[in-house]
């Protein structure tokens, strides 16, 4: 089969045009001599099936960074039918050395100049032909967002692999790649007479918005307005949809499920419906709020809002040993811890890079936030939950600064940050929809697995001796909780929520079914009323409070010592994290049990 790679730098839209290009039929998934997995999709070419591989973005093949040395590392590993280079067009004057690079080392290849909409625009004036014959390569200008060009695009790199039928593999890069004075008299020659740059890139819009969003004084608190106006719309829209969605499941285990079960064993039907059904279905009913919440999210980062949220944190962060890429990594954690420590590989300087990793944890990521959902609504009145989880937001922040204060001595970094600001855009819904029910179909995919397993240990723990009343302390999962009660019960922290709490280290997503699967409630609202006879809102605080900034799930503790490369590392995150969770709770709960509430 013949093997396409897309190549480009960061924020040139790499993504857009690959996601477009290869559909929903993209996959992650290892690649022979390289140690990072790589996007890859089989696409249909003409009569041919071919297969397309999303290579990291790169400023420079001669670059010192973990994903250039990936890239160098594929390019002279694989032999390639045919790579895409993608530039962002209103930048081609500072991008045009990685396809001069790529043209020197004798690849086939196609120039798609991306977002030649917006340089219009701009003022930016390009004469793709003559280009194309200077570079010895077809350049086609394209919006990858909106699809202009995209149809004559397809077309082209059709024939280009039709004429390639032989791979090409590169071999000896380091001694082919072009010093920095060639390659600027080679950007110089061929840019006379096609590329028309204007001496300033003028956006009106953005100048204007600009000057409010980045305001010295105003910029830090309309970003933080407008994250909580964000949570409030998310929970008043999300709260019914979750509850529709929940009433679905309880429908379809009475109409349905019960009775197909009814002439099995007490034991199997018990583990069928209350272990599985029950764990699965109260963590499935949370999917619509989570839904919103990316959907939310992708509209802050592809309007251009969130690289500004970086550069107005840039200045604490700095204090702080970190920088905004720092911010904008454990933003991104708010979907997933594990990409956003994969993403720490654009910080060249290791100090920088393993204090960041140690801030990631504490992000509010998907599954945490559903728990949170879960226990404000049992525990809070409807006005006050979206003040609750937004408090919890912010103490995440609060976490990550204070673990940044006390380790920035041990993981110096002196790296400059240089962060472009994009212009304002207008995300398409198409866009936003597809980003929104990807990530979610991530979380599903990536989370079921230990859902499956986290609830079926819990229900047989629950249900373990047969002899005994079921979650009772003669249980195992009694037992485990009256264990660990000297250690948890000065937080407000009962038996069952330890149990659930336990389970939890191996995934924050057990949590919630493994509590629907303890006090044996299918029904999320029944579930929160016996929750609520149990405890009250400080010790409910206090759990979340413990949930938030303990131990990060396995997977995360598995990329932190994958990326690291030190056990030390990943050990030091694990007790700083414990200790960090369990000195908090204790504070906010006996502090609050010392005034009176």
């Amino acid at each position: 089969m013949k093997q396409i790679a897309v190549l480009g730098m960061p924020n040139t839209g790499k993504s857009t045009f690959f996601n477009r290009f290869t559909g929903s039929h993209a996959h992650i998934g290892n690649w022979p001599g390289i140690t990072v997995d790589l996007m890859m999709a089989e696409v249909k070419l003409g009569d041919e099936l071919v297969e397309v591989i999303d290579l990291p973005g790169i400023y420079d093949l001669r670059g010192f960074s973990e994903d250039e040395a990936v890239v160098r590392c594929f390019l002279e590993k694989t032999p390639l039918n045919l790579i895409l280079v993608i530039l962002n067009t209103a930048q081609i004057d500072r991008q045009m050395i990685l396809p001069l690079q790529i043209k020197q080392l004798g690849l086939p290849t196609v120039l798609l100049l991306n977002m030649a909409d917006e340089a219009s625009r701009f003022g930016v004036k390009i004469k793709p032909d003559l280009l194309a014959e200077r570079l010895g390569m077809p350049v086609l200008p394209i919006s990858a967002k909106y699809g202009m060009g995209y149809e004559t695009a397809i077309a082209t790199i059709t024939k280009s692999l039709q004429q390639q039928s032989v791979a090409v593999q590169v071999e000896g890069m380091e001694a082919r790649l072009l010093n920095d004075q060639q390659l600027m008299n080679d950007q110089e020659a061929v840019f006379d007479g096609t590329v028309q740059m204007p001496s300033q890139l003028v956006d009106r819009l953005t100048n204007g918005l600009d000057q409010i969003l980045l305001h010295p004084l105003l910029g830090l608190p309309i970003f933080f307005g407008a994250m909580y106006l964000i949570f409030q719309a998310i929970y008043a829209i999300g709260t019914p949809l979750q509850k529709l969605f929940g009433n679905g499941l309880d429908w379809l285990k009475t109409i349905a499920l019960e009775p197909l079960l009814a002439p099995l064993p007490a034991f199997i039907k018990g583990f069928l419906i209350d272990g599985l059904y029950v764990g699965i279905g109260t963590v499935a009913a949370f999917l619509p709020v989570i839904f919103l919440f990316f959907f939310c999210m992708a509209i802050v980062e592809d309007s251009g809002y969130l690289s500004r949220a970086a550069f107005l944190m840039d200045a604490l962060m700095e204090r702080l040993g970190l920088d905004g890429r720092s911010f904008v990594m454990s933003l991104m954690g708010f979907g997933c811890n594990v990409p956003a420590i994969l993403g720490t590989r654009v910080m060249r300087s290791q100090g920088l890079r393993m204090l960041s990793m140690l801030i990631i944890p504490f992000s509010l990521c998907s599954a945490r936030l559903n728990v949170f959902l879960f226990m404000s609504t049992a525990l809070f009145a409807p006005e006050h939950s979206p003040k609750v989880i937004f408090s919890l937001y912010l103490f995440s922040f609060i976490a990550a600064l204070v673990t940044a204060a006390i380790f920035k001595g041990k993981f110096p970094s002196q790296e400059p940050l240089v962060l472009e600001l994009p212009p304002y855009r207008f995300p398409t819904i198409k866009q936003i929809l597809v980003r929104a029910w990807c990530e979610v179909k991530h979380f599903w995919i990536w989370s079921r697995k230990f859902i499956i397993f986290g609830v079926v240990a819990i229900w047989l723990l629950n249900n373990l001796p047969t002899n005994v009343p079921t979650a009772s302390p003669q249980t195992l999962s009694g037992m485990i909780g009256q264990t660990l009660q000297p250690l948890l019960a000065p937080l407000g922290i009962n038996p069952q929520l330890t149990v659930a709490l336990f389970f939890g280290f191996i995934a924050k997503e057990i949590v919630l079914g493994g509590l629907a699967v303890i006090y044996g409630q299918a029904d999320s609202g029944n579930l929160a009323g016996a929750i609520a006879q149990q405890i009250d809102w400080v010790q409910g605080y206090s759990f979340m409070l413990f949930t938030l900034l303990y131990v990060p799930c396995l997977s995360t503790i598995a990329v932190i010592k994958n990326e690291s490369k030190s056990i030390k590392f990943a050990l030091l995150s694990v007790f700083w994290s414990l200790s960090l969770a369990w000195l908090t709770s204790f504070i906010f709960y006996q502090g609050a049990r010392f005034l009176g509430y």
